[in-house]
C-alpha cells in the first residue's frame, strides 16, 4: 500500500514528475537544490509524464551512460538517483527496488587489446582541458591517503556480513584508481588543439554553442570537447555524445534534434562562439 506522503492517485498512474516533486519536498532545504537538479535530469531523460511503474530495470541500469563527469561526480550523482528510486519503492510505487540496478559505468574489458584501442583512440584536448585533467589527477592522487584510512576504519568492524561502509569504501577506492589510470593514459595520448584549428561558420571541436530548448524556452550553453574532458556541470559535453553528434557541422539559426528515451528533444542554435 502506498504511503500517505505519495501523490493522490492510483499507483499505476504515478508519473515520474509527480514522484520526483514529492521526493524533493521530503529533503532538508540544504539538500534540495542539488538533488532537484539531478532528479529532474533523470525525469526529463525518461519523460516527466511517464508512469513510474513502467520504468524497466535495463533502462535504469544503463542510465549511468548518460553521465560523463569525473568518477567522483558520477558516484555522487548516482547516489542521488538511487535515493530517489529507493524512496519510490519504499512508498510502494515500484514493484522492485530499481536503485539496486543503477550501476556506475564499467571500464573496458581487459581482454581487449590495449594496442588496438590506442591505435583507434585519438584524444583531442584544448589547452584548458589538458590543464583541468592534470589538476583533477593531482586532486585524486592526494585523496589516496584518506581513502586508505577510511578502508582501515571500515575493516575494523569484524561483522563483514553487513559492513556497508567497507563495501562502499572499497568500491570508491576502485573507482578512484580506475579514474587515475584513465587520466594518466589520456594525458599521455593527448594532442592539443590550437585555436587556429577551429573556426568557420560551422560548429566544430572546441566551440561553445548557445541553444534554446524549443519546448521549455530554456537557454543552455555547451562546449564541445573530447570525451575525457567532458564535464556537464561545467557545460562541457563530448563530441561523441548524442548532443555533440547532433551539433557538429551545424550553423547558427538551425534547429537540431537529440534522441532521448522520453522522445526527441528539439533545440535551436542561438549562437556559436569559436575558440
Amino acid at each position: 500500500m502506498a504511503s500517505k506522503n505519495a501523490p493522490d492517485s492510483a499507483p499505476s498512474n504515478y508519473s515520474l514528475g509527480q514522484v520526483a516533486t514529492q521526493f524533493i519536498l521530503t529533503l532538508p532545504s540544504e539538500e534540495r537544490l542539488r538533488a532537484q537538479q539531478e532528479v529532474y535530469k533523470f525525469v526529463r531523460w525518461y519523460g516527466e509524464k511517464r508512469p513510474l511503474i513502467g520504468l524497466t530495470i535495463p533502462e535504469v541500469a544503463n542510465y549511468a551512460e548518460q553521465i560523463t563527469s569525473s568518477t567522483t561526480e558520477v558516484v555522487e550523482k548516482l547516489g542521488i538517483i538511487k535515493t530517489f528510486l529507493a524512496y519510490a519503492h519504499k512508498q510502494g510505487l515500484t514493484r522492485t527496488n530499481l536503485a539496486v540496478h543503477l550501476k556506475s559505468k564499467k571500464t573496458p574489458p581487459k581482454s581487449a587489446s590495449p594496442l588496438k584501442r590506442r591505435s583507434h583512440r585519438k584524444v583531442l584536448l584544448t589547452s584548458q582541458g589538458y590543464a583541468d585533467l592534470k589538476a583533477e589527477l593531482t586532486t585524486l592522487k592526494n585523496k589516496r591517503p584518506r581513502i586508505a584510512e577510511e578502508l582501515q576504519k571500515a575493516a575494523s568492524d569484524k561483522d563483514f556480513r553487513e559492513n556497508a561502509p567497507l563495501e562502499a569504501a572499497r568500491e570508491y577506492q576502485g573507482q578512484l584508481e580506475a579514474r587515475i589510470r584513465k587520466l594518466e593514459s589520456t594525458l599521455k595520448m593527448a594532442t592539443l588543439v590550437d585555436e587556429q584549428q577551429a573556426g568557420g561558420r560551422e560548429i566544430t571541436f572546441g566551440d561553445t554553442v548557445v541553444l534554446r530548448d524549443l519546448a521549455s524556452g530554456e537557454q543552455v550553453s555547451y562546449t564541445l570537447v573530447d570525451a575525457s574532458e567532458a564535464n556537464p556541470i561545467e557545460g562541457k559535453i563530448s563530441v561523441v555524445s548524442p548532443m555533440g553528434q547532433a551539433l557538429l557541422g551545424r550553423m547558427k539559426g538551425q534547429n537540431v534534434e537529440v534522441k532521448a528515451p522520453a522522445g526527441v528533444l528539439h533545440y535551436r542554435i542561438e549562437d556559436i562562439q569559436h575558440r
